[in-house]
């Protein structure tokens, strides 16, 4: 039965009595492509501590007892995180009713005889499901790159381990104290891009990160009102960042939120149309500093242009991202921009959340939509928050009271539990807390600082949250 149509990572591994689980939490050391593992290599000690080994053993279990085989040991397993289009039961006819679950784990274990089975589980290993047989996953489209876009120019990867970094508005003492406090290696900082504009504008802000030791992001986007000629300005837009990596920054985000009105122009908002001035940014920056990380610009997490997806205004950002996989913007890119900002449960759930079961409603589903689409590139969340409302004495704007209930000790526990569930995904790179310090102004209808990690009490729980997972 045909039911998956993306999929974020597959591993196979070969088994033997508990190398099996032992195995998995390898995997979640941050470790990217397939992984091989013989009885040899470890001396495991099973202790189901993670969220992806009390998956693994409990399909396990649930496939044992449906289908009356021993599991133990295994001659291979797999395992890829997945959407399931029509649901995560739609696999077997052996429950009663099926439940709207949309994103997941899918497990198939060989067993020594070489029978192979399938097993799904929610990420938090609550819902489980043994299908009724093995099925076969969609092949992702190969991209395309459409005819006019240049050949990449070679660069270093983005190799290295997960890292934690904060967007500041200024790195004054204050600031710095914090993000050292919480663990964080990386700043972001923003600065628009005007036409005529000598990338030499920037050098303050990278000399403020060398400074005071951290590396540095800049997310560039630009003013939509003067990209009238589009052609002109993608070249001009091009070679400002291409200037901007000479000058020795660690990573570029190309752009910011791409896939709304508020951010591109209005009627040719398209995931293919953006990969046009990716492509030339990406090739301007390597060619000018190899060690640059170029970032895609991440979408706004949205569901708002419907079933279609994508309207004159703007496009949901799975849509947007996809339209990007199929004009080729893996080529131009060493990570995937994410944002995830609208969180109002643990980044462990899956579900839960009163509002509905939408995906950007939850950190997992978030990580499944881009992560997979752009041939294994890694996953850097450019901004990741929790909004709340704690300390300000008076309630959200109406489009953020969806967040009127959250704690400050939440937005701490969610942001340590975030960087924890990123660091062990292997798929994540970098993770932007978004904000560290921005500044609470009472009655504004852009709550940013109450994103803020430093709360308008001037106390800052999420810093000890963090620091403490981050080893500070």
């Amino acid at each position: 039965m045909h039911t998956t149509n993306r999929s974020s990572r597959r591993v196979v591994v070969p088994a033997l009595a508990l190398t099996a689980v032992f195995a998995l939490t390898m995997v979640l050391m941050g470790q990217f492509g397939a992984v091989r593992v013989s009885a040899q290599d470890v001396q495991p000690t099973f202790t189901p501590v993670d969220q992806l080994t009390r998956a693994f053993e409990a399909v396990r279990s649930a496939l044992e007892e449906r289908f009356n085989v021993p599991l133990r040991p295994l001659r291979n397993y797999e395992w890829e995180q997945v959407e399931f289009t029509n649901g995560i039961d739609d696999c077997t006819t052996n429950v009663e009713q099926e439940r709207p679950l949309y994103f997941g784990w899918r497990f198939v274990l060989t067993s020594l005889d070489g029978q192979r089975f399938e097993g799904r589980s929610s990420f938090d290993a609550t819902i489980i499901t043994t299908c009724d047989e093995v099925t076969t996953p969609a092949a992702a489209a190969p991209a395309q790159p459409s005819g006019n876009l240049p050949a990449p120019v070679a660069g270093s990867a983005v190799g290295g381990a997960f890292e934690l970094g904060g967007q500041a508005i200024e790195l004054n003492a204050n600031t710095v104290s914090l993000m050292r406090r919480s663990g964080m290696t990386w700043v972001k900082q923003q600065h628009e891009y005007l036409l005529g504009e000598d990338p030499s504008v920037v050098q303050n802000i990278i000399n403020n990160a060398r400074a005071n030791g951290f590396k540095l992001l800049i997310s560039i986007p630009g003013a939509v009102n003067q990209m009238g000629d589009i052609n002109a300005y993608i070249q001009s837009y091009a070679n400002f960042v291409g200037g901007v990596a000479a000058l020795g920054v660690d990573a570029i985000e190309v752009w910011n939120e791409p896939n709304i009105d508020r951010e591109w122009p209005a009627g040719s908002i398209n995931g293919a149309n953006y990969t046009q001035l990716l492509a030339a940014a990406f090739n301007a920056i390597k060619s000018r500093n190899p060690n640059t990380i170029v970032i895609s610009g991440a979408p706004a997490p949205t569901g708002f242009f419907g079933a279609a997806g994508c309207t004159p205004q703007g496009c949901n950002d799975d849509v947007f991202m996809q339209q990007m996989a199929a004009a080729g913007a893996a080529q131009y890119m060493d990570c995937i921009g994410l944002h995830y900002n609208e969180g109002i449960v643990s980044p462990n759930q899956n579900g839960g959340d009163s509002r509905g079961s939408y995906p950007t409603y939850f950190f997992s589903s978030m990580l499944n939509r881009g992560f997979g689409l752009f041939g294994g590139k890694p996953v850097c969340f450019t901004e990741l928050g929790y909004l709340s409302p704690e300390g300000s004495n008076e309630p959200l704007p109406g489009a953020f009271a969806w967040a009127q209930n959250t704690t400050q000790a939440q937005q701490a526990q969610w942001l340590a539990e975030a960087a924890v569930a990123s660091a062990q995904s292997g798929a994540v790179r970098l993770l932007i807390v978004w904000n560290v310090d921005y500044p609470y102004i009472p009655g504004a209808q852009d709550p940013a600082g109450l994103y803020a990690m430093y709360r308008p009490d001037r106390s800052c729980p999420a810093c000890d949250a963090l620091g403490a997972v981050r080893g500070q």
